[in-house]
């Protein structure tokens, strides 16, 4: 076979149609060597180049090299032959020439006007002349590729890239055996190591984004790969097929992956949840393994026949860790002299871990318990991220050299796989059939219903997410109630009957975890932060967190949810007020403000349409109002700070922690009948109660116990050593039964259906809304006041029961310097520390900067005060850079400026549009006064002096 090569070295090379005895046969007077053909009956070899624009020929050795046609051929493209003729096709002309072979006379076109004429062959048997073929008969007896070769015995089989032929001669292996599968940012490659040619191959993939880890199960044949942007994991077989999503929720940055092949589970990390987690295969059964003291987890790595796992964490403080495959048995192994330990691979047959820096740009081995460290490489690592380890090879991925390179693990010889290919990111090699390692977990799944998580002691069974192993240690079920807890920094969950199953819900982002409360209906949970001062919700296994309260709150520290009603209520005792909303937080209003000293626990009894608080203030007690906030008592006025309050609904009974007496003590729901429960405890806090038992938290005991709930006898503690249990409760459908009329269609409420005792519920409006004549719709206050701290927006009504006022829910408010309101669009307009002006509406609701000075480079824009002219849709401001009035549309469009003098110092402004003025305060330098201009800023009228 012959090509030709117009690249920085122009030539025309020869090969056997295997690609032996490849020889360079013309590298003399070329440039742009285009045309190429045979002449089978002469054995001569014809080419035309475009840049020299001549046609050639030569002997097929390159010798006795003739010319056919001078230098004078506009642009020759593709040549043909046929008889003794030859043909080609040229760029610039648009047409098909010919000339005579051997002469290059009789030169003529045989068409022309054709648009861009490309290749060209004349179509005849005998420009394809038979010969003797040893790849006839029966494909020369190869299993595929059958190549005519110059030399003896003239054929060679040859297999698919990267697939090697067996010692036979004649057949392929079924694929290749050894594979490098490589992750780069929008693509995942692969390459067979079987055959030293290293060609990449793409996989035909949809749809990745931003491919990071990469780790193959040899038994299934599946490629498992973490996306950071479309934040899941995937997985398909090798040739690209079966592409399917495993895990799709709370995956934020997921940076290391790996396969137990045994066990067919799937381990990884995640940076952004600071989370190590594991599922089947499949994605289900979901369980998080460690999610304390994490810093920025990368890889992972697994040895299954001994039960380690093995990561890196590149965070403030780096370090290489080991623990079993079920989490426990945590240990670090290696914390000094680390950067970035980017990548980390087990070679199982010499018990040694290899890992690489990006930092220190060092690849470095040591035994599987942490001895015996040394440096392997050290030179010429800019930046390594993907790393893997197969048989003798380390190899790895540099981000700043776009190479894959591998070295021996113990001669130190370097080699490039692949050079010049940018965003690559993890690499795994891989043998594709061979298992190497057992456990008893290969066994029937070691026994258990759902995960088997094999350790050096044996194989452990856990459960995902949700459910609870009984006391067999294998099966998981769904338990019919369990306790939860809030930590401080966590929200856990344990069984009520065994205590192997303390798990933390995964929730990110909580700091001080105070109240907690649930509801039943929609598996969720709610709890309030009192350092984020916010309350937030989520689905029990952690998905759909938001904030559903984020303004106003202080210290919230006592919450309950209202089932029937779908309302939250909440006690802030920074605030003194009791407040309610929706379950997703619309709808605020405050219940209870006046009188109030430090409100703390709460609990609701809607079927019977009260609610019940603590109070910690000058003189304690517990108080009780109907849910809408009217008809308030006190139940019982000589307690301690009472905490903890729960209802007994089966019962009808009140419990408490007293924290001044350290006593837990009981009433009926009038405060009457007190009995004291347990008077032997050295700090109970929290409580809730399940059945016949008080379930409660000791802050001195570090503890959760239990007791029967009369006698206070039977005592067991559930679960030791946890620090400041800030609230407790049982999980059960029990402890959200009954029924109200709010239970049915809100009551036929706009905004809120509030239970009440006697009447059943009234409808409650959002705070400063007033109650139609209909006791069902509301309507917005048509007169309030509206006032600016330094990063909110306040509102307060004028009215006799002397409302409180509220934070309007606007975000990223910073240094309000002037407000407006636009009564028409019901806009609020303010001016902010970063010189703009903006809107939102009331709730919040579609933030827009009008103007912003910023997006021009003008620096000169400093709005000081505005006022809104609601006739005429214009906002005056006034600037205190260039000392003007200026005029803007509503939506932002400038119209002009309004006054402008050489001694004016305009600041605050308020407009009269009924009467067409505008007042401004004026900072002239000797003397300030206030003015007053016609809106159009002409004639001034008026001024007032402010000496």
């Amino acid at each position: 076979m012959y090509w030709t090569d117009w690249g920085e070295v122009p030539k025309i090379e020869r090969a056997g149609m295997d690609g032996t005895q490849r020889s360079v046969i013309i590298d003399a007077d070329i440039y742009w060597p285009n045309g190429l053909t045979l002449d089978y009956e002469e054995q001569k070899l014809y080419w035309a180049d475009a840049k020299l624009s001549f046609i050639h020929k030569s002997n097929l050795d390159g010798t006795f090299r003739q010319t056919v046609v001078k230098g004078s051929l506009p642009h020759p493209f593709a040549l043909t032959l046929f008889g003794d003729t030859i043909y080609w096709t040229d760029w610039t002309t648009h047409s098909i020439l010919a000339c005579n072979k051997y002469t290059g006379e009789d030169r003529r076109e045989v068409d022309t006007n054709i648009f861009s004429p490309m290749d060209i062959h004349v179509f005849s048997q005998l420009r394809q002349p038979n010969a003797t073929n040893p790849c006839a008969g029966h494909n020369g007896g190869c299993s595929h590729l059958c190549l005519m070769s110059p030399a003896e015995p003239f054929y060679q089989c040859a297999c698919p890239t990267g697939v090697r032929l067996k010692d036979d001669g004649k057949t392929c292996m079924h694929g290749a055996t050894e594979l490098l599968l490589l992750a780069r940012r929008t693509d995942l490659r692969r390459i067979s190591l079987d055959t030293p040619d290293f060609t990449d191959i793409v996989l035909p993939l949809d749809d990745i984004r931003h491919a990071i880890a990469i780790d193959y199960d040899p038994v299934d044949g599946y490629i498992y790969w973490t996306d950071d942007e479309v934040r899941a994991i995937r997985r398909a077989q090798v040739d690209g097929s079966s592409s399917q999503f495993i895990v799709v929720s709370q995956v934020s940055h997921p940076d290391g992956i790996a396969v137990d092949w045994v066990a067919r589970n799937l381990y990884w990390t995640d940076t952004g949840t600071d989370r190590i987690e594991v599922t089947r295969l499949n994605g289900t059964m979901r369980k998080i393994l460690i999610s304390e003291d994490l810093d920025e987890p990368r890889a992972i790595v697994l040895d299954p026949t001994n039960g380690y796992m093995y990561w890196t964490d590149w965070g403030e403080n780096p370090k290489i860790e080991r623990a079993a495959m079920d989490g426990s048995d945590r240990l670090i192994l290696v914390n000094t002299s680390l950067g970035w330990p980017n990548g980390l691979a087990l070679d199982y047959t010499e018990g040694k871990i290899y890992w690489g820096d990006a930092k220190t740009d060092q690849i470095e081995v040591m035994n599987m318990d942490g001895s015996g460290r040394r440096v392997l490489v050290e030179d010429k690592l800019p930046h390594i991220f993907g790393f893997t380890l197969l048989g003798d090879y380390v190899y790895w991925t540099d981000w700043q050299r776009r190479s894959i390179e591998r070295v021996h693990k113990h001669t130190s010889e370097r080699e490039v796989i692949i050079d010049q290919l940018p965003d690559l990111m993890g690499l795994k090699a891989t043998n594709i059939h061979k298992l190497s390692g057992s456990n008893a977990c290969a066994d029937s799944n070691g026994g258990c219903s759902h995960l088997c998580l094999y350790r050096p002691q044996g194989p452990r069974c856990a459960c995902p997410i949700g459910l609870e192993l009984i006391n067999d240690m294998k099966t998981c079920i769904v338990p019919e109630a369990f306790l939860l807890f809030s930590r401080r920094a966590d929200i856990r969950r344990i069984s009520l009957e065994t205590n192997n199953n303390n798990v933390a819900i995964p929730l990110t982002g909580v700091k001080e975890a105070s109240a907690l409360d649930f509801d039943v209906t929609d598996n969720r949970i709610y709890w309030t932060d009192i350092s984020l001062k916010t309350i937030s919700r989520a689905f029990m296994n952690g998905s759909a967190l938001e904030h559903v309260v984020q303004f106003g709150l202080d210290y919230p520290e006592g919450m309950a949810v209202d089932w029937l009603g779908k309302n939250l209520y909440w006690a802030d005792t920074g605030t003194n007020r009791i407040e309610v909303s929706k379950l997703d937080g619309l709808h605020r209003q405050i219940l209870v403000w006046k009188d109030l000293d430090s409100p703390r626990a709460l609990a609701l009894d809607p079927a019977d349409g009260f609610m019940y608080w603590t109070e910690w203030g000058g003189k304690p007690k517990i108080d009780r109002a109907s849910m809408d906030g009217n008809e308030r008592i006190t139940l019982v006025p000589n307690v301690g700070r009472a905490n903890g309050l729960t209802i007994d609904y089966a019962e009808r009974r009140l419990y408490w922690t007293d924290l001044d007496t350290n006593l837990i003590e009981s009433s009926n729901m009038l405060g009457q009948d007190r009995e004291v429960i347990a008077d032997d405890l050295p700090h109970p806090f929290g409580l809730t109660q399940y059945q016949d038992f008080i379930y409660w938290t000791d802050w001195s005991r570090r503890s959760i116990e239990r007791a029967n709930k009369t006698s206070g006898q039977n005592r067991t503690i559930i679960q030791g050593h946890l620090d400041y249990v800030m609230d407790i409760l049982v999980f059960h459908s029990s402890r959200q039964s009954g029924w109200n009329e709010c239970a049915s269609s809100n009551g036929h409420c706009s905004h809120l259906c509030l239970a009440t005792p006697v009447s059943g519920y009234t409808c409650g409006c959002p705070v400063h809304y007033f109650l139609n004549p209909d006791n069902k719709t509301c309507s917005a206050p048509s007169s309030f006041l509206l006032f600016s701290q330094k990063n909110a927006i306040n509102r307060m009504v004028i009215d006799e029961q002397q409302s409180p006022d509220i934070i309007l829910p606007i975000h990223n408010l910073r240094n309000v310097r002037a407000i407006d309101y636009d009564p028409v669009e019901k806009h609020l307009y303010w001016i902010d520390s970063r010189q703009t002006i903006r809107r939102a509406l009331e709730d919040g609701s579609q933030v827009t900067v009008v103007s912003n000075t910023n997006s021009n480079q003008n620096l000169d824009m400093q709005p000081y005060d505005m006022s809104i002219d609601i006739y005429s849709r214009f906002i005056y401001w006034t600037c205190e850079a260039t000392n003007v009035i200026n005029v803007t549309r509503m939506d932002g469009r400038a119209v002009g400026v309004v006054l402008k003098g050489d001694q004016d110092r305009p600041r605050a402004i308020l407009v009269n549009p009924e009467r067409g003025y505008m007042y401004f305060t004026n900072l002239q330098e000797r003397s300030a006064k206030i003015e007053r201009a016609a809106l159009d800023g002409q004639s001034e009228k008026f001024s007032s002096s402010l000496a």
